[in-house]
């Protein structure tokens, strides 16, 4: 593997250490740039095609086909869906301290490929699936339904959790791949990095839009075979058009996971604690300027915030090895990402409202009159095309008009700081919870007027009454989804980009976890000492508008914790400067 020598750096060849898949240094005339991203943009189209066409859509099928419950059934979706979320951190891991990105996302792709073909095989067999149920009331309540066999839920299951771990492999790289496209010690570049993201988060949405309306319909209305058909063509699609881009492509060499950096830090620390402290940080252990360029590595200065890790770096003869004494630098780079654990965890509470978007909020759908015209029925998971649309508008007014109109009192570039934008985003989702509340009881005080509660009938209101609730949620997640990320991103350090972006992905999947123990324990609550329950398979017989009202008060909870932790928060030097609110 040819080495890119201080000598050898010049205006012609990046300099942050990327080469392409021989090892050789790359010319950043020839390699990256927006030329690679355009087949990274495109990949991701086509990929949230395949995956949301699986999940927006699963809690109907689990219902429909499988005869789940309301709540096994929404459970099952968000444990799925929660995994798909958090493989990805095994994935990065892989990525950073064995087969670097591009081989990882390569056999993570195959893996993901043979689980969406195996799916696809057992919605189309009919030996794969219960036979269906004799007779329903169109309302997603079934009767008369033999249970799925074992046989059948095994077989399903296992294809949704080899996709999920291929998907780890894939999620976990995709993104950070297009970030090493362009040189982080180039200004110029920097500045196409992040227009490369806001390109990436428009990729993410125009593909959830597709798979929410036109795979939903197809799914609802053709046939589930057909449906996931087209899902698994549009994942293939996706690998092709990665796979056509490769020789465009800079790569970073595999060095080192940034956890095992982390726990080098704390066991260091903590094996000298009772060390004391040099009163100047110049004493403390730090490579020199000169091996800090050759490793392509960003210098950080002491702190004296978590002053305790700072012992890592006090020198004492004879303990040099890496779990005894780390740089100054990767001190504070395990600082700044403990640092963000507290905002983390404020995310969590509105990944569980999120996670609603496909279970709760498909199934009463599922009660309403869904027709439009005297032929056409709108599926019930397509309303998420209007939570889709509402998300995308609100990010370009936000964008074009917020944005300047706010830079002209607070200064800030971003108009208003990142924790801000995800506190407004958390207020919405308090409205969001607020207005599914309300319109779940007046829901209710329709079917029992008309008499359909027992029997589970259509109730005879327009499926649009639960709009509100979709377009509320989509301008909270315009706020909340973009500025998480870019959180994340940007507050991480240099080296552990990837892991800085594998905290958005912890965000999601813990908050889809915790759904599903919430859901279950209410569930099971509300049912003791001879209570009917929240939650029924009949949910013109739940009690939903409770469980909405209980996340309002959750959501206000939570909110409260942002503003406490965000108040002790302190950015990056870099952006500290022009982002001192919170």
């Amino acid at each position: 593997m040819a080495e890119l020598s201080l000598e050898s750096v010049n205006e012609d060849y990046t300099r942050d250490g990327t080469v392409d898949l021989k090892g050789n240094p790359v010319l950043r005339s020839k390699r990256g740039g927006w030329t690679a991203c355009s087949f990274l943009v495109v990949y991701e189209v086509f990929e949230r095609i395949a995956f949301n066409g699986i999940a927006s859509n699963l809690v109907r099928y689990l219902t429909r086909e499988l005869h789940q419950g309301t709540v096994t059934s929404a459970n099952n979706v968000t444990n799925w869906v929660g995994t798909m979320w958090l493989s990805p951190i095994i994935g990065a891991y892989v990525a950073d301290a064995y087969l670097g990105r591009y081989w990882t996302f390569m056999i993570g792709s195959i893996i993901y490929i043979l689980g969406m073909l195996l799916l696809t095989l057992a919605v189309s067999v009919p030996s794969l699936k219960p036979p269906a149920c004799k007779n329903n009331t169109n309302a997603g309540i079934y009767f008369n339904c033999k249970e799925a066999s074992p046989l059948h839920l095994g077989i399903f299951f296992l294809s949704l959790y080899i996709l999920a771990i291929g998907n780890g492999g894939c999620k976990a790289n995709i993104s950070t791949i297009g970030a090493d496209q362009f040189d982080a010690f180039d200004q110029k570049e920097r500045a196409r990095k992040h227009s490369f993201f806001n390109w990436w988060l428009f990729s993410v949405f125009f593909g959830n839009l597709i798979a929410a309306t036109v795979l939903v319909y197809i799914q609802d209305n053709v046939g589930w075979a057909v449906g996931y058909a087209l899902c698994t063509f549009g994942l293939m699609l996706a690998v092709i058009i990665f796979v056509i881009g490769t020789p465009f492509y800079r790569h970073k060499l595999p060095a080192g996971s940034p956890f095992t950096k982390m726990a080098k830090v704390l066991v260091a620390a903590l094996r000298k604690r009772t060390v004391p402290l040099p009163s100047d940080t110049k004493e403390l252990y730090e490579l020199s300027l000169t091996a800090q360029v050759e490793t392509k590595q960003f210098q950080i200065k002491a702190t004296d915030s978590l002053r305790c890790l700072n012992k890592a770096a006090v020198r004492i003869p004879g303990k040099n090895s890496p779990w005894e004494l780390c740089t100054v630098t990767q001190v504070e780079e395990t600082k700044q990402m403990l640092k963000m654990l507290p905002i983390l965890v404020s995310t969590f509470v509105p990944s569980m409202m999120l996670a609603q978007v496909n279970t709760l909020f498909v199934k009463q759908g599922m009660t309403l009159n869904r027709h439009i015209g005297a032929h056409f029925q709108i599926p019930p998971a397509s309303l998420q095309a209007f939570g889709i649309i509402s998300m995308l508008i609100s990010i370009v007014i936000y964008d074009r008009l917020g944005v300047p109109f706010l830079r002209k009192f607070t200064k800030i570039p971003r108009g208003i700081s990142i924790l801000q934008r995800i506190g407004i985003g958390q207020v919405l989702y308090i409205v969001t919870a607020a207005v599914a509340a309300m319109t779940e009881h007046h829901r209710l005080r329709v079917a029992r007027e008309h008499g359909v509660v027992g029997t589970g009938s259509t109730v005879p209101l327009t499926i649009f009454i639960l709009l509100p609730q979709f377009v509320i949620m989509g301008i909270a997640d315009a706020f909340m989804d973009p500025a998480r990320f870019e959180f994340f991103y940007d507050q991480a350090p240099e080296g552990m980009k990837s892991l800085g972006t594998s905290y958005n992905f912890t965000s999601l999947g813990i908050g889809n976890f915790l759904s599903s123990l919430l859901l279950s324990i209410v569930s099971h609550l509300t049912k003791r000492n001879g209570g009917k329950g929240w939650i029924l398979n009949n949910l013109n017989e739940s009690r939903l508008d409770y469980y909405y009202t209980f996340f309002v008060a959750l959501n206000c909870l939570n909110f409260v914790f942002l503003i406490v932790v965000s108040k002790n928060f302190v950015y990056k030097a870099e952006v500290s400067e022009t982002e001192t609110g919170h």
